[in-house]
């Protein structure tokens, strides 16, 4: 069995820039269930958010996270997000990321539920795709080993502490072990779970599952983020129509032309995602229109075409000019804020298990993500996990992350209705009607015994496909049992059964095998 001193599982931008910190410290390889390049960081738009501007500060930028998190952020993981932003921003330039800049300094936008200006973006809209070529490139001329084509199937743990991990070999059906040191989750999210959604295909929960079956703790899962702003044409795959649309003055309207947001908040086009997505949502309702749209035609057309090149060549290709009409549009689930639980440095309850990126639940987010703290989050806890692996022992226990939890294990479901068979598509068509931004009680009990039963039915993986169904069922039932356990509506989780929030639902759900 090949020994590493560090293996990482994914190649975003999570993992890319941990396994070029991790260079320094050891030997690296990188496990990858496609490419190196298929992962969701290209399809970010938005930017990165830090507290670099003259008018801002890393207590604004505190602030503002702290209340988008709507009472279930971790205050002393938002205390460092914030205070380490700038020095790991000075980072990524470092690697060679070309931030844009205006007047010979960097550029910042503002976007929703951000007090200032403070996202930084490189090429207008192509912000993932910048960092994520730039340190891909990185990675190729480095000596870290990558493995492409390979899916990690199992993690191997004695005595509570990681040996190594089981992979399948995606093209010959040979599964390897290989041993490490330390172990890096960085898989990212779970978009796939919902029928609409802006991740790529590659976001199927594999890390949740890996680590839930290995008995780590999963927090968090039912605070999902749905993009209230996703392009909505017949046959085109839902495209994000970044926020910073509406930061640089997009106006929100119905099917019949009203600016509708006003309506539901005073904080209009630029509230929080949440409040965004599900007031589209019912405005769509009201006038009986499948999507709601964005107009920018008030904007200098150079401005919309050098902000938002992707953006405007996407919809150009489609037959919209988006400086001339509107972009029509709808909510897509777009980013996972729970997922494996670490302290603040990146460990989870398994000596030697680390987790970052979207997978992993560092609590910066609580119940709803600031927009473009998630990069930001990548870059700050992967420095933290390297500087934690440089100093740890290998017999030294982590610490856990404080916070008042209530803790479940998934049991036994009878449920002795004919279910429908089991696939991608019935399990995201599922998740969308029952788990999605509104949910009740009733949708959720039944998607539960629906999702229990396709696990016991399911058959052994053997390739790809079949290990990533069982995946996306597993983290799937995760989502839906603590979204049906959450009798409140907070943040992302929105139950039209208990529409208010309660002080008594001000703790975390917690998941761990029994």
């Amino acid at each position: 069995m090949s020994y590493y001193d560090y293996i990482i599982v994914g190649s975003g931008i999570a993992g890319l820039y941990t396994a070029l910190l991790a260079k320094e410290q050891g030997s690296v390889l990188i496990i990858t269930k496609g490419s190196i390049d298929d992962c969701n960081t290209k399809h970010a738009q938005g930017g990165v958010a830090a507290a670099i501007g003259k008018d801002d500060s890393v207590e604004l930028h505190f602030q503002d996270t702290m209340a988008a998190g709507d009472g279930l952020c971790d205050e002393e993981a938002v205390r460092i997000l914030v205070n380490e932003a700038p020095d790991r921003i000075t980072d990524l330039v470092n690697f060679g990321v070309p931030f844009d800049t205006l007047n010979g300094e960097v550029a910042l936008t503002i976007e929703a539920a951000h007090s200032v200006p403070r996202i930084l973006h490189a090429g207008g809209d192509a912000t993932g795709e910048h960092i994520e070529v730039t340190l891909s490139k990185q990675v190729r001329s480095s000596r870290i080993q990558v493995l492409e084509d390979c899916l990690a199937t199992e993690i191997l743990v004695e005595r509570k502490t990681v040996k190594g991990i089981k992979a399948l070999d995606c093209r010959t059906g040979s599964i390897e072990e290989f041993g490490c040191g330390s172990l890096i989750l960085a898989t990212g999210g779970a978009g796939q779970l919902f029928k609409f959604n802006t991740n790529s295909d590659i976001a199927t929960g594999d890390g949740i599952a890996l680590a839930y079956k290995a008995r780590a703790e999963i927090v968090d899962l039912e605070f999902f983020q749905f993009h209230p702003t996703a392009l909505r044409l017949p046959g085109v795959t839902p495209f994000l129509i970044s926020e910073a649309v509406r930061g640089e003055g997009g106006i929100l309207r119905n099917v019949d032309g009203y600016n509708f947001m006003s309506d539901y908040t005073p904080e209009r086009d630029l509230a929080p995602r949440d409040v965004v997505a599900r007031s589209i949502l019912y405005e769509m309702e009201k006038t009986g229109s499948d999507r709601a749209f964005i107009d920018v035609t008030h904007l200098p057309p150079h401005v919309t075409t050098t902000r938002f090149p992707h953006i405007y060549r996407f919809c150009l290709d489609h037959g919209l000019d988006i400086t001339k009409g509107l972009i029509p549009v709808a909510p897509a689930a777009h980013y996972m804020m729970g997922g494996i639980k670490t302290n603040t440095w990146g460990e989870t309850n398994i000596a030697g298990l680390f987790a970052t990126g979207e997978t992993a639940c560092t609590g910066v987010h609580g119940a709803n993500r600031l927009a473009s703290n998630s990069m930001l989050e990548v870059l700050v806890f992967s420095k933290r996990i390297m500087e934690k692996t440089r100093k740890r022992t290998a017999t030294e226990a982590p610490t856990t992350r404080e916070g008042v939890e209530a803790h479940y294990s998934l049991s036994q479901r009878e449920f002795s209705e004919v279910v429908p068979p089991p696939s991608l598509s019935a399990l995201q068509q599922l998740l969308w009607d029952d788990i999605g931004i509104i949910r009740n009680k009733e949708g959720l009990t039944k998607s539960v015994n629906i999702l229990a039963a396709w696990q016991r039915s399911l058959p052994q993986p053997t390739d790809r496909p079949s290990y990533e169904l069982n995946n996306l069922v597993l983290t799937g039932r995760l989502v839906a049992e603590a979204a049906l356990l959450r009798q409140e509506s907070r943040g992302a989780h929105f139950r039209s059964d208990f529409p208010q929030s309660s002080p008594q639902w001000q703790h975390h759900i917690l998941f761990t095998l029994k």
